[in-house]
């Protein structure tokens, strides 16, 4: 029996640290799929449910809403002088919805309903009555009342204020 040779095998595998500084093996593995699936898909559900809530929220303001959406996302895709200017407008228009005083659909139906009640006293005598009943309460209950009454009065042409509509029947 002769003697063979034995060669020896080297494998070279890199190391569990940094392989070099610019290495991209030093990443750590990607999570699995299965987790990524469904991570990806908990979080859409939970983004979809929250704007949906922001939209009932916000469904009265939506036209101010769109409008800054759309100026901003321009603003910010342009993003030189025209952009900045785009930027600026869709900022103050989602600014503005955010601190705009809107009434839900039944405030206005019950309003609606108390403007026409209030436009039943039409003469003068009535008038004059209603507000006498009025001066009795604080003005806190009554704003409304006395901000339609006066919206009222001055939409009339005999308001008898120079300036608002004709003038008045009796010059002094």
């Amino acid at each position: 029996m002769a003697l063979r040779a034995r060669r020896t095998v080297v494998v070279w595998r890199s190391s569990r640290g940094l392989a070099g500084r610019y290495s991209l093996t030093a990443l750590p593995r990607p999570a699995s799929t299965r987790r990524l699936r469904r991570l990806l898909r908990t979080s859409g559900l939970l983004t979809a449910v929250g704007l949906i809530r922001l939209g009932h929220a916000l469904r009265l303001r939506w036209l101010p809403l769109l409008a800054g959406g759309a100026l901003t996302a321009t603003g910010i895709l342009l993003n030189d002088g025209a952009g900045a200017l785009a930027f600026l407008a869709g900022f103050l228009f989602l600014f503005a919805a955010l601190v705009m005083h809107v009434s839900p659909p039944a405030d206005r139906d019950r309003r609606l309903a108390l403007e026409r009640e209030l436009a039943d006293y039409s003469t003068p005598a009535e008038r004059r009555d209603l507000e006498a009943i009025l001066d009795r309460y604080s003005d806190g209950d009554t704003s409304e009342l006395r901000d339609i009454l006066t919206r009222q009065a001055t939409a009339t042409d005999d308001n008898r204020v120079a300036g608002i509509g004709r003038l008045p029947a009796n010059p002094r």
